[in-house]
C-alpha cells in the first residue's frame, strides 16, 4: 500500500464513495471521513502528487479540475451560503495525490 488513498482506494473502487460530479478526468465525491458537515473532495483521475507537481502538459486537466471545483462550490454556496476551497502540501497533505477540499460549516472534530 502506498500513501495515495485516492488511487489505491477511491479510483480502484475498493472504497465506495458517494459521487457528486464525475467527468472523464475528474471525480468529486463526499469525503469518507468528513471534517466539516459539508466536505467534498475533488481529485484528478490520473495520479499527480500535488499542486507543486503540476506541469505545463497538465494545463487541460487543471482547467477540468477548476471547472468541477467551480460547479461543486456553486452548489455548496447555493445550499449553505458559503464554502471554503483548500489543497494541502508537504506534511499537511496526508494522501500524496493532488486533491481539493470543498467544505462548509464548522469543524466536526
Amino acid at each position: 500500500m502506498t500513501d495515495d488513498f485516492y488511487c489505491d482506494e477511491v479510483l480502484s473502487g475498493r472504497t465506495p464513495v458517494r459521487k457528486v460530479i464525475e467527468t472523464d478526468t475528474v471525480l468529486a465525491y463526499h469525503h469518507t471521513r468528513p471534517f466539516w458537515p459539508v466536505h467534498i473532495v475533488v481529485i484528478p483521475k490520473q495520479h499527480i502528487d500535488s499542486l507543486l507537481a503540476l506541469e505545463e502538459a497538465d494545463n487541460a486537466l487543471v482547467l477540468d479540475m477548476m471547472a468541477v471545483i467551480r460547479q461543486v462550490a456553486a452548489q455548496v454556496v447555493a445550499e449553505h451560503g458559503a464554502c471554503r476551497i483548500q489543497t494541502h502540501l508537504g506534511r499537511y497533505q496526508d494522501s500524496k495525490h493532488l486533491h481539493w477540499h470543498v467544505s462548509a460549516g464548522e469543524p466536526l472534530r
